[in-house]
């Protein structure tokens, strides 16, 4: 099969699936679900701000939009309940079981999101830890910048939590994996497992540039583009055998399916936002060609490569 790319509601485009029909979820979600409203959308594109904060050039870089969540209603956050909760009642539906989720996340909203994945019936095993120095936070006290010279709102962030879950399943993980294919974590090597502390994330500029060139306004880069390097290991981590389906229902610029083709795994994208989907066409072949350190393991070999199979095989 190969990689797939839908536009439309990733709530809608799963259920086409059918039941225990993917091996794995790997995704960056709008984490507040409010900054990927249309209006808001529009508004950091415009570079009008709203619930997006537009940083100042720094050292002559300009840097990404970050979406404010401090600033988020109690209307706001239900909104984001009722999101991963429907989010995880659909996974668990379409994940075969011991299928793993990777979900990106925030520090301020991620007890929030994970309590909703575990009323939908998904099992936490655990929170990985990137580290990648943002400019969220360590900011001086607005208006009183002299006055409190010394002083910070609130830790500058220099690492992103991704929530990790597995659907439900029964027995030992030897007989899930022979039956299903799932439910543990591919090892980096014989010596080294899959661990919960990922490197410095930070997104090449080379991926960048790509990004920004499949714009099809000639605008920026998604804002929240994540480096090849990063989903890849995850990609790798979530198959367990190198074989089988991964989804990612909020597909973005396109970094989940472009690592998932780079490692020789079909996959299946998903996005709502016309200008992203169609950054995704264009940008996903371009950096499924990056080259990272994941995809010269040695495990890597023509054996791990050409197991494509149609997603009806998986049924």
């Amino acid at each position: 099969m190969g990689y797939e790319l839908h536009h439309g509601n990733a709530f809608e485009v799963m259920q086409e699936f059918g039941e225990n029909s993917v091996h794995a979820v790997v995704t960056d979600p709008p984490y507040g679900v409010v900054e990927f409203e249309t209006a808001n959308v529009e508004k950091m594109r415009d570079g009008s701000g709203g619930v997006w904060r537009i940083p100042p050039e720094l050292d002559g870089s300009e840097r990404k939009p970050l979406p404010r969540f401090t600033v988020l209603s109690e209307d706001d956050k239900q909104k984001l309940r009722n999101f991963f909760y429907s989010f995880g009642e659909t996974v668990h539906e379409v994940l075969r079981p011991g299928g793993h989720v990777f979900v990106a996340t925030t520090q301020l909203l991620m007890h929030e999101v994970s309590k909703q994945l575990d009323e939908a019936g998904l099992e936490r095993r655990d929170v990985l830890v990137r580290e990648t120095k943002t400019l969220r936070g360590g900011d001086r006290p607005k208006g009183a910048h002299e006055e409190y010279d010394m002083v910070s709102s609130m830790p500058r962030v220099w690492w992103e939590p991704w929530l990790v879950y597995r659907k439900p399943f029964e027995g030992r993980l030897q007989d899930n994996l022979e039956n299903w294919g799932t439910g543990g974590l591919r090892r980096e090597s014989e010596e080294r497992p899959f661990t919960d502390l990922l490197e410095d994330g930070k997104t090449p500029k080379e991926e960048t540039v790509i990004a920004d060139s499949a714009h099809p306004d000639g605008g920026e880069a998604h804002p929240s583009l994540k480096p090849q390097y990063l989903m890849r290991e995850l990609c790798h981590a979530a198959l367990p055998l190198q074989k089988g389906t991964i989804i990612d229902p909020f597909m973005g610029a396109g970094s989940t399916v472009a690592a998932a083709d780079a490692l020789g795994y079909d996959s299946v994208g998903i996005e709502i936002d016309e200008t992203f989907y169609e950054m995704a066409e264009e940008a996903v072949p371009k950096l499924s060609e990056v080259e990272t350190e994941v995809e010269k393991r040695e495990d890597f070999g023509s054996s791990a490569r050409g197991r494509s199979q149609s997603l009806s095989d998986f049924s």
